[in-house]
């Protein structure tokens, strides 16, 4: 229960219809919990806090328009300026039990981060944990993350390599960012060396999987 003794209110964000519907039904089994606004983007998620006085937001990380970890980071800038994402706990809940994503999702001020698969037993005290302003963390991704250290691709590295990840060339990356095709090469390559692969695609693939685009 919440403070003052209802249920906790939550909302759900996750554009797969199936999967969300799925979490509303088992986390409204628990009489301590309320599934109050169920969104399929995070593009709108501070101002449904706001509008339903949300207690936990629950975020999915890959959706439209804004994904889960951005839309925890804005929740966190609203409420460090008193605003409209006050006193919301986020918990990230994904398929991608990646540890680069766990990091990141911490970052942007989530207190918690499990994985779908997890018991509706866990996942219904995940809500509980981080309401109280604990955390609930999945402890092999959290031990995973804490090993492979922190993002070491730059911002533009990144986006190169979000557009090579597509199966865009250099020259369609290079108009994509409006860079140079030589610029591109030399972010590529610096990307390369850093996820220690032998080509783009490669490079894309381990920045991906270890959560860092």
């Amino acid at each position: 229960m919440s403070a003052e003794g209802a249920p906790i209110r939550v909302l759900l964000a996750d554009d797969q219809a199936l999967i969300r519907g799925g979490l509303a039904a088992l986390l409204g089994l628990e009489p301590d919990i309320e599934v109050v606004c169920q969104l399929d983007s995070g593009a709108c998620v501070v101002e449904a806090v706001a509008a339903h006085r949300i207690d936990v937001a629950v975020l999915d990380i890959e959706m439209p328009e804004i994904d889960g970890i951005a839309a925890a980071a804005a929740l966190r800038d609203a409420a460090q300026g008193a605003g409209e994402g006050s006193g919301c706990a986020v918990l990230i809940v994904t398929t991608f039990g990646r540890p680069g994503y766990l990091r990141r999702a911490a970052e942007a001020g989530a207190r918690g981060f499990v994985v779908k698969d997890t018991p509706a037993e866990e996942l219904a005290q995940a809500v509980r944990d981080v309401h109280a302003g604990r955390q609930a963390f999945d402890p092999r991704l959290l031990a995973e993350s804490l090993t492979t250290g922190r993002n070491p691709l730059t911002v533009r590295e990144q986006e190169v390599l979000r557009e090579a990840l597509a199966g865009a060339t250099v020259r369609q990356i290079a108009r994509a960012l409006g860079l140079s095709p030589g610029t591109v090469r030399n972010h590529l390559s610096a990307a390369i060396g850093k996820a220690h692969a032998s080509t783009r695609a490669e490079a894309a693939a381990v920045a991906r999987d270890r959560g860092w685009l």
